[in-house]
């Protein structure tokens, strides 16, 4: 059965996409019928989009037809030329047309390999932020199948996008389990929060980076009873956020999530609605601690990078460069341990001698009041090697630089009752910091 008939087997005329500007429902998507003339099966389609009526129904047929799809927003536009040659991209289609690419490489061993079987595929680009964007080829089959296996589905609003594993992860769990997604206009905390009142949302799946701002905007007010379950993930929680959430939020759950394009959206058990300890299974996956670092061993992993070495050992072991804290139960050795993320491997700053992870120095200036963001980071120190700098984001910015050096003695001095004394930032700066179209902090 082909995916377009297996989805025209769930329909039954209720819609699944909502929005401020209409509804969709799988009889919309069944009777959209996208023109992709000039591609075949095997071609690498750069499809330019978001959750719209028009660009789910190409991204269905065009998985359908063996195709393989790299899903991308005018977000990224920046980066859609590195997209393009990374992806070895045959086509583009935006708004319904074709453009052909002078990217295309027939023989591309990974790529040959779905080509030979038949099959579609999904290139997933990683953010770009720290070099060139890594193409992460996966099988369309393994992909899909994952969502076939019935689970419950809460309404939910479509925080992460088109071009994310978790907001693929979103639409996907939506189709085959017959669930609800709200797409929201705009991901500006005021915005999302008003639609999931607007609409009686009951999963937010979001980033720490929008909880904290949040926080700050003091939207606990406008929470609807209809939200039962907050998800984070992306990016590091830190305790404080998490722990003033639980307070603002009483009769809400909160579940870490862990996952990566690389390997997918991983099952999480959540030690506790107000912990950062998390247990990272479930069928088919297995992990493993060296030296501190979390390792993962997955059936639905990727097929490779397109532009990158291969990542994956002997045994098929895959380093996540997450550093990580373990505690066992009473469940002894027998089950897999808790584990808490502290921070990824080079992140590490070394004064004379002494380790400082950057995490440690944020949570610890995000626990300041009038702190909206913090970024710690490693600079060269002739007597130590490196010391501690921190930019800092704050709810009411010095106007001067007198007021400026003023107001980072006055933080030095709490940071210097909270942190070790090799950990306290040797210079502050108080400064935006930039937050991506994902709502992370980069």
């Amino acid at each position: 059965m082909t995916l377009m008939a297996e989805l025209a087997a769930r329909a039954d005329g209720r819609p699944f996409l909502l929005s401020r500007s209409g509804t969709l429902s799988l009889d919309d998507v069944l009777r959209t019928k996208p023109d992709f003339s000039g591609l075949r099966a095997g071609d690498v389609v750069v499809l330019e989009g978001g959750f719209d009526p028009v660009s789910i129904a190409t991204l269905l047929r065009l998985l359908d037809e063996g195709m393989i799809v790299a899903p991308i927003t005018p977000d990224t536009a920046v980066l859609h030329e590195q997209f393009f040659r990374a992806a070895r991209a045959d086509a583009l289609v935006y708004q319904g047309r074709v453009t052909r690419l002078p990217c295309g490489d027939r023989r591309d061993p990974l790529l040959k390999q779905l080509r030979d079987a038949g099959e579609g595929g999904l290139i997933l680009f990683t953010s770009g932020t720290t070099g060139v964007p890594k193409a992460i080829l996966h099988g369309a089959k393994k992909f899909l199948a994952r969502f076939r296996t019935p689970r419950p589905a809460l309404r939910a609003l479509a925080f992460l996008r088109f071009d994310h594993i978790g907001g693929l992860n979103t639409l996907l769990h939506t189709l085959f389990n017959g669930g609800e997604t709200v797409t929201p206009d705009s991901l500006r905390p005021e915005d999302v929060w008003r639609d999931i009142r607007d609409f009686s949302v009951r999963l937010l799946p979001a980033s720490p980076t929008f909880l904290r701002l949040s926080l700050l905007s003091g939207f606990a007010a406008s929470v609807p009873p209809s939200l039962e379950l907050v998800t984070y993930g992306t990016e590091r929680m830190d305790q404080g956020t998490l722990e003033a959430l639980c307070e603002a939020l009483p009769d809400v759950d909160f579940r870490q999530t862990y996952g990566m394009s690389e390997l997918g959206i991983l099952r999480v058990k959540s030690w506790a609605r107000n912990s950062l300890w998390m247990r990272v299974g479930g069928e088919g996956v297995e992990t493993k601690i060296e030296d501190g670092c979390l390792h993962i061993r997955s059936e639905n992993r990727m097929l490779g990078y397109l532009n990158a070495p291969w990542p994956f050992d002997g045994q098929g072991w895959y380093d996540t460069q997450d550093m990580v804290e373990t505690e066992r139960d009473a469940g002894g050795d027998a089950a897999p341990p808790w584990l808490r993320i502290i921070g990824r491997r080079g992140d590490g700053v070394n004064v004379g001698g002494l380790k400082v992870m950057p995490a440690e120095v944020e949570r610890a200036a995000l626990s300041l009041p009038g702190v909206r963001l913090a970024k710690a980071f490693g600079a060269s120190n002739p007597l130590t090697g490196q010391h501690v700098e921190l930019l800092c984001e704050v709810a009411v910015p010095p106007e001067t630089p007198d007021k400026a050096r003023e107001a980072a003695r006055a933080l030095t001095a709490k940071l210097e009752e909270l942190l070790p004394p090799h950990a306290v930032p040797r210079r502050i700066r108080f400064q935006n910091i930039p937050v991506s179209h994902r709502m992370k902090q980069q």
